[in-house]
């Protein structure tokens, strides 16, 4: 009885709080079995992973003591959240983490599945789930090292409940790796106008510029969820060269670096020390790649 009680709560909370948007499930499921076409609708995100991989690993490297040559993220757990197809996931596994990737779209990981069957390695450091944040959150408090949210936050229909699953599910310290895009004029114009109605980079309908996401909305979101940001750069994509650069502006694409507090929520004087250490050379590792 209770159980059923249980269970009949679990899904009227997941269906009332849920942070995945049916509209948004459609757009991409068009689009499912494209994803490792790298000239094709998803190009900008391959290219993306030249500085979005540096940027988590440095990142990481930073913050850690334990270095293993040729594996650098060996023994990171790091849960890549609406992965896709795995275009990130993959590049993180060749880095030695272990990978978890969730999407809701079950075709997605289908062809995520299939394109990492052919890498034996990958096989085994990567594990895919169709399934939403909210849906794993019970069986995985507390479970990983890092999460990463690349281009995500502005496809969610609930971005509060979205940032504190992820707080549930990070170790203390651990930390959240987001990629998005800011709310302004110049993005409406690059991200929409240019990217999808001009040159056709990114497919019609992909993006709402009303779910973009200002840097200071999402870093007030974090430090209100337990969160400390560490670091926010300004990313630039060139349609000509079809390459991504480091740039200081933040005004359409950004990354942002946030850390989930300790187990008791105050840091000691050492800890401070060690953060801020760490801090330095984060904060521009996304720039020296």
């Amino acid at each position: 009885q209770l159980s059923l009680f249980r269970l009949t709560m679990k899904r009227l909370f997941s269906a009332s709080h849920s942070s995945v948007d049916s509209k948004e499930m459609k757009k991409f499921q068009l689009l499912a079995h494209k994803w490792w076409d790298e000239e094709g609708e998803f190009s900008a995100l391959h290219s993306m992973n030249d500085i979005r991989v540096p940027f988590i690993r440095d990142t990481l490297l930073n913050m850690s003591s334990n270095y293993h040559l040729g594996n650098p993220l060996s023994g990171v757990k790091i849960l890549d959240v609406g992965c896709g197809g795995g275009l990130l996931s993959e590049p993180l596994g060749r880095l030695g983490a272990s990978v978890t990737g969730i999407d809701p779209l079950e075709d997605n990981i289908r062809t995520a599945d299939q394109h990492k069957s052919f890498d034996p390695v990958l096989a085994k450091r990567i594990q895919y789930k169709s399934s939403s944040l909210e849906e794993i959150v019970e069986e995985s408090m507390e479970t990983f090292d890092v999460i990463v949210a690349s281009e995500v936050v502005e496809h969610v229909a609930d971005l509060e409940t979205f940032i504190k699953c992820c707080s549930q599910v990070l170790k203390p310290e651990g930390s959240l790796f987001i990629t998005t895009i800011n709310k302004t004029q110049l993005s409406y114009v690059l991200g929409i106008v240019v990217a999808e109605k001009i040159t056709g980079i990114v497919p019609e309908g992909t993006h709402e510029w009303e779910k973009f996401v200002p840097p200071e909305e999402l870093e007030h979101l974090l430090e209100s969820n337990g969160f400390s940001v560490k670091t926010v750069n300004g990313m630039l994509y060139n349609p000509l060269s079809g390459l991504w650069s480091w740039m200081e502006s933040t005004s359409v694409n950004y990354a942002m670096h946030a850390v989930k507090s300790g187990a008791q929520g105050q840091s000691s004087p050492t800890d401070t020390l060690s953060e801020m250490e760490s801090e330095q050379p984060s904060a521009t590792a996304g720039t020296t790649v």
